[in-house]
Formats: structure tokens, C-alpha cells, sequence
């Protein structure tokens, strides 16, 4: 995906929540790129933290990721639509575990708080 990609992801997701957002991102390419610097600061409602680099018990979307996976590990799927499908349907359950997805984000360690500027 490029930057510009990337920005209609997080305006499209902007246009339903319809609130400030936070992003803590990792150190992909595309993600710490000029051009997607620039484009960040383009959007005052939006505020992005950068992980370490190399951090992936920092980053809440790894502990999703393993539990989807877990989930799915005895199943043999026979078509590719099929897997998204099920990846789909996983995905979506956690929407409605606020205490689950909480729980990724406290198993970082990190904290919650707003971060006040040194």
C-alpha cells in the first residue's frame, strides 16, 4: 500500500468515527515517509505515535493478529475465500470484546494516559 493508500484507510475510518483519532504505528516504510508525514499534518484530528523500531510486543495489533491465527489453527480451508472469510468473521467478533481488546493493549505495557511533552 502506498501513503496515499493509506490516508483513504484512515479518512475513510475518520468519516464513521467521526472523532479525533490515534494511530501508534510501526516503522514501515510508507509509514514514516515524507510524504506521509506531510500528510498527517494535514489532518489536526489525527495523532500518530511511532513504535520503537523493531518492537512487535509493543504493538497491540500483533497480539490481534495471534489471536486470530489461534483460532484458526485446526481448520483446513480448501479455498482462499473461505480463509478471509473466517479471518473476516474472527475479526469481527473482537469488535464486540472491548475487555479482549484491552487486554492487547495491556499486554504491552504501555499506558493509556495522554502523553504530556518533556
Amino acid at each position: 500500500m502506498s501513503e496515499r493508500d493509506f490516508i483513504a484507510l484512515i479518512d475513510g475510518a475518520r468519516q464513521l468515527v467521526k472523532a479525533p483519532m490515534v494511530l501508534v504505528w510501526d516503522r514501515l516504510n510508507t509509514h514514516v515517509a515524507h510524504t506521509m508525514r506531510k500528510l498527517i499534518k494535514q489532518r489536526e484530528w489525527l495523532t500518530v505515535f511511532f513504535l520503537p523500531t523493531y518492537s512487535p510486543s509493543l504493538n497491540p495489533v500483533e497480539w490481534v493478529w495471534a489471536h486470530v491465527t489461534r483460532s484458526l489453527v485446526n481448520l483446513a480451508v480448501v479455498a482462499l475465500d473461505r480463509l478471509e472469510t473466517l479471518v473476516r468473521n474472527r475479526l469481527k467478533r473482537l469488535q464486540y470484546r472491548p475487555g479482549t481488546l484491552n487486554g492487547f493493549i495491556a499486554g504491552t505495557g504501555l499506558a493509556l494516559d495522554i502523553p504530556t511533552t518533556p
